[in-house]
């Protein structure tokens, strides 16, 4: 028989979409908060690939990513999606907004592979807990990077790739020293 070993630890990211730099500030302030210092985060991406959010948050959104320094278990993402969702409501009421400002997306990186969490099902999902499902986004190989059928498209550029790719390498030098 072969006995379960406990998950590795895994690398917090989250993605922030908003379209005013002093939302994505506040956000970034009050994710420190609840998460830890960050160890990188990445420059402004447009978010434009699709209109999915313009109705609930206006036009020209842009998304930045943040990676924490601390580890974590990965049987702690629904926990995190769910806070997260809480924090963009909070952050809603704490600057009397009569719209969405801001759209949080909590995921993991491992060595391998790149996780989202989300409260949407979908054939690909895998249910965690709570109505959150993980939502296998990237796959790595050595170097690169491999999208999937269903990776969402602004997570196929090159500019999310060498994020991903930068947060992977501090992931990996944090489980090396670990290992000492």
């Amino acid at each position: 028989m072969v006995e379960a070993k406990p998950f590795n630890s895994v690398k917090l990211i989250c993605g922030i979409i908003a379209s005013e730099k002093i939302i994505f500030d506040i956000a970034e302030e009050h994710l420190i908060r609840l998460y830890g210092k960050l160890d990188h985060s990445s420059a402004f991406f447009r978010f434009d690939f699709t209109d999915y959010y313009e109705e609930q948050m206006g036009k020209n959104l842009k998304r930045k990513f943040l990676s924490f320094a601390d580890l974590y278990s990965p049987e702690m993402l629904s926990e995190i999606k769910l806070r997260t969702n809480k924090l963009e409501e909070e952050m809603n009421k704490e600057l009397n907004a009569k719209h969405r400002i801001v759209n949080l997306d909590p995921g993991y990186l491992t060595s391998s592979a790149l996780i989202m969490a989300t409260a949407k099902n979908f054939s690909h999902r895998i249910p965690l807990k709570k109505g959150i499902y993980g939502h296998l986004e990237l796959l790595f190989e050595k170097k690169t990077v491999r999208t999937l059928e269903w990776t969402y498209p602004d997570f196929r550029t090159e500019k999310y790739h060498e994020f991903f790719i930068s947060v992977r390498k501090i992931y990996i030098s944090q489980l090396d020293d670990k290992n000492v």
